[in-house]
């Protein structure tokens, strides 16, 4: 009987990471390693060369990733050093090993001065150092081992860890009103849909390495993210919009972000969910464990 591919998932106690768990009984024929950051450290070399040669993985899915936004505009060099060394480092481990890398990416990689939907192969120019650091990290990939497959995604939210949608939740049960941005436009992700996809892409056995885009369907601004949570959970915290420059943030956020998705759809056959759908169930996980805190 042939043996099981493996699929490695680093990060796995990230927002993707933890879906990606979720997801592995439904994906019987895989065999999963979940290591987090303590089973790997992203700045030893070492550990990342030999990760490969030690499990033979079929696939390794890289969701390990530095994602506080401000603070790497003052970590600069931990940002890159996990979000573009580690990255060239397991690409080429893969390359070597005949294993196939999966590496999640940004819409951070743009500038956010357009106002059309933006293709993969639209011009990339980070506005910060988390962007910068993303950036570097696909042209590691792609530069080590030109077969990797590379998903941007934006706006991620989950029923795991930190993220807008609990902490809107929690201010929301604590406030009697917040302000929201009103001028920063997107798409947002629930990382359960991105987990699914992820996994749908490995089993489907075609492989085109390259970069896609994925995120859920809608085009909205953070007030109406925050606006349609308050109308889920039946808030009575009153929802203000505002503007950016009413909230200084050390790093500069794109105001564009939104992703052409049409590749991604065409070459895997993906069927993306609107976000009020996939917001619904992730606020109903929530709910139901009580766990926005």
């Amino acid at each position: 009987m042939a043996s099981m591919q493996k699929i490695i998932v680093t990060g796995s106690n990230g927002q993707l990471g933890s879906e990606l768990r979720e997801l592995a009984s439904s994906f019987p024929e895989f065999e999963f390693v979940f290591l987090t950051r303590n089973d790997l450290a992203l700045d030893d070399m070492f550990a990342l060369q030999g990760l490969v040669a030690q499990y033979q993985p079929a696939y390794l899915v890289n969701c390990a990733a530095y994602t506080a936004v401000d603070k790497a505009e003052s970590e600069r060099e931990a940002a890159f050093q996990v979000n573009a060394e580690a990255v060239g480092i397991l690409a080429e481990a893969c390359a070597k090993q005949g294993a196939k890398f999966v590496h999640i990416s940004t819409d951070y990689v743009f500038d956010g001065n357009r106002k059309a939907p933006l293709k993969e192969d639209d011009a990339v120019s980070p506005v910060n150092a988390y962007g910068e650091s993303k950036l570097a990290g696909e042209e590691a990939a792609l530069g080590k081992n030109p077969d990797s497959l590379i998903i941007r995604t934006s706006w991620v939210y989950s029923y795991h860890g930190k993220n807008f949608v609990k902490t809107m939740m929690r201010l929301m049960a604590e406030k009697e009103t917040i302000s929201v941005v009103n001028d920063q436009w997107g798409s947002p992700t629930y990382a359960a849909d991105l987990a699914s996809t992820i996994l749908q892409i490995i089993r489907s056995g075609k492989w085109e390495g390259g970069i896609y885009h994925y995120s859920n369907e809608g085009v909205i601004t953070w007030f109406d993210f925050a606006s349609e949570i308050g109308t889920l959970i039946n808030t009575s915290c009153s929802i203000q919009p505002t503007t950016t420059a009413n909230f200084p943030t050390p790093a500069k956020r794109p105001h564009y972000s939104v992703m052409d998705k049409s590749k991604i759809q065409e070459v895997y056959g993906i069927k993306l969910r609107h976000w009020t759908e996939s917001l619904r169930d992730c606020i109903q996980k929530l709910k139901e464990n009580l766990t926005f805190h």
